[in-house]
């Protein structure tokens, strides 16, 4: 019965098709590189957290496409990443430029555990303040004469 139960469940979660793989020629080991750095530095815009390298949406493909033909056209890494921040906005980088549209990107996780760490000690202490106020006169009498009755019961001991 596992057995089935196994059988069954790789073929439901198995991926019902996958995309072909496309290869392109190179002139170059350097072009070469130069595709994969950028297909692997640009954002699939479809996915959002994965490369375009890795995305096998059809966008990610058009990207991929758009650069092989660029770096066939000659052009360098600064103006195909200028192309497609121009035409897809900062988005499409894994590391956005630093500039005022960006600086909640690039302060605003810092900010927030700053805020958070604040936020965090002062309800530890207005519970500490909580609980000490919640004794009362009644009970720290009773405390002062049970501590006063433990260090008399100590010195006793101590003097046997």
């Amino acid at each position: 019965m596992r057995v089935i139960l196994f059988i069954a469940m790789t073929v439901l979660l198995a991926p019902v098709s996958a995309a072909p793989v496309v290869t392109y020629d190179f002139a170059s080991e350097e072009q070469e590189a130069l595709f994969n750095k950028l297909s692997n530095e640009l954002r699939c815009l479809v996915c959002q957290n994965q490369a375009i390298s890795d995305s096998n949406a059809d966008l990610a493909k058009d990207l991929r496409d758009e650069i092989y033909g660029m770096l066939q056209q000659g052009k360098g890494e600064k103006e195909i990443v200028d192309f497609m921040v121009a035409r897809y906005g900062d988005f499409v980088l894994y590391r956005p430029p630093m500039k005022p549209m960006t600086w909640a990107l690039w302060f605003g996780p810092a900010i927030a555990l700053v805020v958070g760490f604040f936020l965090v000690l002062r309800i530890v202490r207005k519970q500490r303040k909580a609980a000490a106020a919640e004794i009362s006169n009644e009970d720290m009498e009773r405390l002062k004469a049970l501590q006063s009755e433990a260090q008399q019961m100590h010195k006793q001991d101590g003097a046997d």
